[in-house]
């Protein structure tokens, strides 16, 4: 019989047989990626599964596959079906929806705009052969999506009443309920047909002052009834709710709090609400940037669960990620007690960034979800992108000209109203999108070009008066504007974004090569006037009052400057490690302790380490000077980050990639990060839970290659 510490052993041992195989067979490296990608190609993913918006996740199994729905606002098509074999590589299948239907409001007709509202917060289910998409769109009601095939057609019937953030359940029974509400969670039955809702089932299953929430996700699981919630008390996070029988009663305990990643709150729009009017002039907009430390949605919040086939569970939930807008991460699952905690055993409640991937029973290869970079020779758009509000038919074309795309101007006050403007997600944590402008074909009045979509918005392009064209930049915060000569009406414009600074720079080109910034950085807060992060949009309006002329519009390129994560950890390295915190270097002291040294002191040159790669993200840390490897022992407490001679279970860590050379080493022992207490003295210990959003709390560290 083995004990559990004999298992671990022969678990590392062969683990690290398994690795030196694969160092002797050898692997073709992989091919920079181009486009984030969470999949990092060695058996692990970062998060988040996506770097641009993806929000209200809900997500199934069905057999081997995955299914994932989400929130697209007023942008058109709408509410993309993504698959997926492992829960971190998604592909896109189709949009549920491909048009709102009949309303001046949805096509930015009539002085009406539906900007952050539109349809919102998807549920999707799979019974009986067919699956559902049940969501709500702003004044008309749920809207019922049903497909026997996961790629289309889906039909599409509402049912008129409206249910805030429901989730549903297909009981055992036959019978069908929703739940759903703020605070309070309401429960209705709805009818097997989706004809309407059984008369007097409304009822209040879980009253306010329970910590529930919003964004509700309603499970049946081994027989019991399970509601997870996004929850604010002020701050996101996840709760859960259980009974034994439908009706109740509910019990709930927090299943996820704090869990930010390291990342903080961006830059908030203070005065434009979701449904209030956009305003005008120098001084219109009011924002401000949180404390370092302010929570506020950040945490991770808004999921729910799915179990895999080997009976794994996982987590899904959303972060808001400044002007990227809110996105999806992924989390393994705990059960404890009943209840299933986000996060590894010891450390519930908390989520990795970095972590294996879900033991799907196949082997998975890194894909990129999204194509975005378009030379529209296609017969069709290219899937990522969406219209702002619904498009007017005919005026735009592929095929007018062929090779590019055409945008007949239409009358417009601004940018924001301009009709048949086409939008693609920025995506963090830097990009550029750059795309050449023929504007030959423009009237006076016509303008035409590269926007920032969003509130206060921004653009560069052509304007055609009765004098000729000019190069015009535009920012709405402070209502300011460059004019510039312009020799040609054929122009390269780019938006170049740094989302985590929440700033974007315009520039433009006329051979495409060398690029000329015009006016200030722009900054980009989040606001719930849009309810969505930036978006890059092609745009072309007349100021007219009357159609205008028409703007083509040809390569257009993205660029993610840290698309390619590969060198992020150092493998086979010498490197030194920092701490974040205070600058101070790591050191391992006489004692055979992890120490800091500050600066002026005599270990200021800190310890080398050699960094080793042991798959799956973890690495060894071998002190090149001696002494062994970096080893966890005990509970992980002060003092027992330490360096023994022999590599174990131990010496093992999850490197988390926090990008830009930053980095926390998470345990396998403890799944706890190694970290200390800045201007403490103490020693490192393994037994942190994570890092505050600024950073700068001992957990996350620095490296550079050793001198």
């Amino acid at each position: 019989m083995i004990g559990r510490g004999g298992k671990l052993r022969l678990r590392f041992l062969a683990t690290s047989c398994l690795l030196v195989a694969s160092a002797i067979l050898g692997t073709a490296p992989a091919a920079p990626a181009t486009t984030w990608i969470a999949d990092n190609g060695n058996g692990s993913f970062t998060n988040p599964i996506f770097h641009d918006e993806f929000s209200d996740p809900d997500l199934i199994r069905v057999g081997d596959d995955f299914y994932m729905v989400g929130t697209t606002m007023h942008a058109v098509p709408g509410l993309p079906v993504l698959h997926s074999r492992d829960l971190v590589n998604w592909t896109f299948l189709t949009y549920a929806m491909p048009g709102f239907g009949a309303g001046d409001e949805f096509r930015l007709a009539g002085g009406r705009e539906v900007y952050g509202q539109g349809i919102w917060a998807p549920c999707i289910r799979y019974h009986d052969g067919t699956f559902y998409i049940f969501s709500n769109i702003n004044g008309h009601g749920l809207q019922v999506f049903t497909a026997r095939d996961p790629t289309g057609p889906w039909e599409q019937r509402s049912l008129g009443r409206s249910l805030h953030d429901l989730s549903v359940l297909f009981d055992d029974d036959g019978r069908v309920y929703a739940v759903y509400d703020y605070q309070q969670v309401r429960m209705v039955e709805l009818k097997p047909d989706m004809s309407g809702f059984v008369e007097g089932s409304d009822r209040v299953v879980i009253p306010a002052g329970q910590a529930m929430g919003e964004g509700h996700h309603f499970y049946k699981i081994d027989g019991r009834y399970y509601i997870i919630s996004a929850n604010y008390a002020p701050v996101g996070r996840m709760q859960a709710a259980r009974a034994d029988r439908i009706e109740g009663p509910y019990e709930t305990v927090v299943i996820s709090a704090g869990e930010t990643m390291g990342t903080q709150r961006g830059w908030w729009l203070d005065n434009v609400g979701q449904r209030a009017p956009v305003p005008t002039g120098a001084t219109a907009f009011r924002m401000h940037k949180p404390d370092a430390n302010a929570l506020g949605a950040v945490p991770l919040h808004q999921g729910g669960i799915v179990q895999l086939a080997n009976g794994q569970w996982w987590g899904f939930s959303m972060m808001d990620v400044k002007s990227i807008g809110r996105t999806t991460f992924l989390s393994p699952v705990t059960w404890h007690d009943g209840w299933p905690y986000f996060g590894l055993p010891g450390n519930l409640g908390r989520s990795p960034r970095t972590w294996t991937k879900p033991d799907v029973g196949i082997a998975t290869e890194p894909v990129a979800t999204w194509e975005r970079s378009d030379d529209f020779s296609g017969a069709a758009l290219k899937p990522l992108w969406q219209w702002n509000h619904e498009p007017v038919a005919g005026r735009w074309s592929l095929s007018e000209r062929p090779g590019a795309l055409r945008l007949h101007a239409l009358p417009a006050d601004d940018f924001l109203w301009a009709r048949n403007t086409l939008t693609q997600r920025a995506i963090g944590p830097e990009s550029s999108a750059t795309v050449l402008l023929d504007a030959s074909g423009l009237r006076a009045g016509d303008v035409a070009g590269l926007g920032l979509l969003n509130i206060p918005a921004a653009w560069i392009g052509v304007v055609r008066n009765d004098q000729g064209a000019v190069l015009r930049a535009y920012s709405q915060d402070g209502d300011r504007r460059i004019d510039l000569p312009l020799s040609s009406t054929r122009v390269h414009l780019r938006a170049s974004g740094d989302y985590e600074a929440d700033l974007a720079q315009l520039s433009y080109s006329l051979d495409g090569i060398h690029f000329t910034p015009v006016g200030e950085a722009v900054r980009l807060p989040y606001g719930l006037k849009t309810f969505q992060g930036v978006r890059y949009a092609l745009f072309a309006y007349s100021k007219d009052g009357v159609a205008g002329g028409y703007a083509d519009f040809d390569d257009f390129v993205v660029d993610e400057p840290q698309a390619d994560r590969s060198r992020n950890i150092p493998f086979g390295q010498v490197i030194r490690l920092a701490n974040l915190a205070d600058g101070s270097l790591a050191w391992t002291s006489p004692l055979g302790m992890l120490h800091s040294a500050g600066a002026g002191s005599t270990d200021a040159a800190g310890t080398r380490f050699r960094v080793h790669d042991r798959g799956q993200g973890r690495v060894a840390l071998e002190v090149v000077d001696g002494g062994g490897f970096l080893t966890v022992v005990g509970a992980g407490l002060a003092a027992d980050v330490r360096v023994t001679a022999r590599e174990s279970e131990g010496s093992l860590f999850a490197w988390q990639d926090m990008l830009r050379g930053e980095a926390m080493l998470m345990s396998l022992l403890t799944h706890r990060y190694v970290g200390l207490s800045p201007g403490s003295g103490e020693a490192y210990s393994a037994d942190r839970p994570g890092t505050r959003p600024d950073r700068r709390d001992g957990t996350v560290l620095s490296w550079r290659p050793a001198r």
